[in-house]
Parts: C-alpha cells; sequence; structure tokens
C-alpha cells in the first residue's frame, strides 16, 4: 500500500513479489489481488497517519540543528483544497458532489493539512465530505500546535472564532484579511498607516453559544498594510504585536512563506498522484490518502538529511539546487519497503540517485493565479517538461 499502487492491481502485485523478494532472504510466495483486498480491508487509515506522525514526532525532537525556524518559530501554514474522487454512490453520499455550470460535476472531498513551510514536513492532515468549513478544519489543526508555533493562514479563514482559539492556547497567528471583514478593516485602510493595534469582536450574526467567547468578548490584535508590486494593498491581521521586535516591513516576504503549503498541493496531486485511487471503499480511499501523506513525509526527511551536503556541492554555481521531487518519487517505487524494514543499504542507494538528480531553484517565478479554473473545470494538461514517474 505504501509502494504506489497507480497501475492494474494485479500488475503491482507481481512487481511488488518480485521486487520485495529481490532484496530479502525470506521470500514472499503468490497472492492474488482478491487476497490483497480482504486483507486490507483489515487495516485501518489511521495506522498510516500514526506512522506519519511517529515520524515528524522524531525529525522535531533531539534535531535542533536541523530544524529550520523563523525568528524562534515553527513556521506553519494551513490550506485546503479538493481531492476527486471516484464516482460511485457510496463516496458521492459520504463526500458529495461538486457541481458547476457545464457538467453535473464530479464527487470530490475536501483536504486540509497543516504543513511546516520551513521544513516541508505535514504535521496533520484531513479528508473529509466538501461540506465541511475550513474554519473547524483549521481548529482540529490547532490541535497539533505548540508554543513557538506561528501559523499562516489565507484570506479564507479570518474570525473571531479562530483568533480567539489561538489565543487560548497560546500559538501565534498571521492572517490575510479582506477589507470587508469588519469595519476596524474598513478604517484602518482609511487611516493609511502601515500598523496600527485594535481590537476586534465576534461579528452581530455569530452564534456564540457552547463557545469559549461572548458578544463582548474583543481580542487585541495587529493590522499591517502591505503593498504589493503592482499598487494593490493588502491587509494583514496577526498575533505579534510588538512592532519593534517585528517591523511591519518583514511581514510581506513572511506571508510569502506560505506559499509552501500551495506548492505541496501541486506535489500531492501531480508527483504523488493521490487522485489516482486504488479502489472505491471509503476504508481505501482513507487508505491511499494517509498513505500519500506518509510517504511524501518519508522523501522529505531523506531530502533534508542530505539537504547540507546538496548545497556544499552546489554552492559555487550560480543558482541554488535542490532534488528533483518529481524524480525523487519515482526512485523510492519499489524501495521504500526496504527502507521501511531498515535497509541502511538501500537508503544509501537513494540517497545517491537523489543527489544525482538536481534542478536548479530560479528566483522570482511565479505563476499567476487563475481565477475561474474552478467553474471551467476540465481534465488538467499534462506539461511536455513533466513525465510522470509513477
Amino acid at each position: 500500500m505504501s509502494n504506489f499502487i497507480r497501475k492494474s492491481l494485479s500488475l503491482e502485485v507481481v512487481n511488488f513479489i518480485n521486487a520485495f523478494n529481490e532484496v530479502n532472504l525470506i521470500k514472499l510466495g503468490s497472492f492474488t489481488q482478491s487476497a490483497f483486498i480482504q486483507s486490507r480491508n483489515k487495516i485501518k487509515p489511521e495506522v498510516f497517519k500514526h506512522l506519519s506522525t511517529t515520524l515528524t514526532t522524531e525529525f522535531y525532537s533531539d534535531n535542533d540543528l536541523s530544524i529550520k525556524l523563523w525568528n524562534g518559530y515553527r513556521l506553519l501554514a494551513v490550506d485546503g483544497s479538493r481531492i476527486n474522487l471516484p464516482d460511485t454512490k457510496e463516496l458521492e453520499n459520504i463526500y458529495g458532489r461538486s457541481k458547476n455550470q457545464t457538467s453535473s460535476g464530479v464527487v470530490q472531498a475536501r483536504t486540509s493539512v497543516l504543513y511546516d513551510v520551513l521544513n516541508n514536513l505535514v504535521i496533520d492532515s484531513k479528508l473529509v465530505p466538501l461540506k465541511t468549513g475550513e474554519i473547524p478544519l483549521a481548529k482540529e489543526h490547532l490541535l497539533k500546535a505548540k508554543k513557538n508555533d506561528l501559523i499562516i493562514y489565507d484570506r479564507g479563514y479570518p474570525s473571531f472564532e479562530l483568533v480567539n482559539s489561538h489565543n487560548t492556547i497560546g500559538v501565534d497567528f498571521l492572517f490575510r484579511v479582506k477589507v470587508s471583514f469588519s469595519n476596524v478593516i474598513k478604517d484602518f485602510v482609511s487611516s493609511g498607516k502601515t500598523s496600527q493595534l485594535v481590537e476586534i469582536k465576534p461579528s452581530k450574526n455569530k452564534i456564540v453559544e457552547n463557545s469559549s467567547f461572548n458578544k463582548n468578548s474583543v481580542a487585541k490584535v495587529r493590522l499591517i498594510s502591505v503593498r504589493l508590486k503592482d499598487g494593490s494593498i493588502e491587509i494583514l491581521m496577526t498575533s505579534l504585536l510588538n512592532s519593534r521586535k517585528y517591523r511591519s516591513k518583514i511581514f510581506k516576504d513572511l506571508y510569502f512563506k506560505r506559499w509552501g503549503v500551495e506548492t505541496y498541493y501541486d506535489e500531492l496531486k501531480n508527483k504523488l498522484k493521490v487522485e489516482y485511487f486504488s479502489g472505491y471503499s471509503n476504508n481505501t480511499i482513507q487508505q491511499d490518502f494517509n498513505v500519500a501523506i506518509f510517504v511524501s513525509n518519508i522523501q522529505t526527511l531523506i531530502v533534508n538529511d542530505i539537504e547540507e551536503e546538496i548545497q556544499e556541492r552546489t554552492k559555487d554555481r550560480k543558482l541554488k539546487y535542490k532534488v528533483n521531487s518529481n524524480l525523487s518519487y519515482g526512485f523510492l517505487k519499489d524501495r521504500i519497503i526496504s527502507i521501511l524494514q531498515g535497509n541502511k543499504d538501500m537508503e544509501g542507494e537513494l540517497k545517491k540517485l537523489f543527489k544525482a538528480h538536481l534542478v536548479p531553484i530560479r528566483p522570482n517565478r511565479k505563476n499567476e493565479r487563475n481565477y475561474g479554473k474552478y467553474r471551467r473545470r476540465v481534465k488538467p494538461k499534462t506539461f511536455t517538461n513533466q513525465k510522470d514517474t509513477l
């Protein structure tokens, strides 16, 4: 299941047995596709989430020299997306169908991740029905955060509820907010100031029953005005209130670091091919999703382990270099089982392959956001400069 089941299941079973027997003294006998399905149905999807948490917990423990921080903070981001699912009645009943003006739509689930944008690790992940809101998912992610974490959100997340949740557990935040968020934001924009401490309250229509706050609750936040290259103004809201320690000019680059979670979804969908599910049951869907997150964290830990060596080797080149992530997942195919068995020789072989296939990091590159892409959803384009490796 962790070996990227992306082709015919019968073919994957045969190839797995051959690959396993090549590197193990104890040989696997043949088994049928049906036997595999019956066996996997006994495994809870949460197993892979537990394994992934075990990996990340170990990375953050007694590893201070390797952990990248921003001003002492672990820099996290929360973001959501949608995952296309097999079009079955069972999955439609569980997750829902996304419809648009041009078609009957597709069966989709909502996914959300809490992502370490500097160390490229998934701390927490969810695959839930479409009707589940982003803010409730963010509050669930918040349970995995700790002090000295700073979580960055885009403008779909700001709410008094989420600010209050952060303040309750003492975890800092940075939101991008719409001007229409409240009159407080509008007044700040009109003032022309670049930074200001303000108090926000729950909206008048907010239902506060069974909440840890009431209609009269207030939260102190700092608003920051950031001017973009096109001359437009972006408003940020943060719990970093000390303007001497955290000058306004640092927040533009700080918020931009959230882009790491956006690129992670590209990796999850287009390189790990998470939407190529190996079955149609909900158990299989959740297994495949959690496996993809688990394997992506394994890949990241291997890359992190050799990053310093790569930078030293390429220090005299004009551009910085990184591991080709698309190829790296291809190299993991048929080798990951040996890695999980603790095969150090295979781990060394993988690191050599990773280091032999690098790509340059080209600065100041950006893609224009296509705001209408979900209304005109069609089959994704296949680019000639990226070939499938799984």
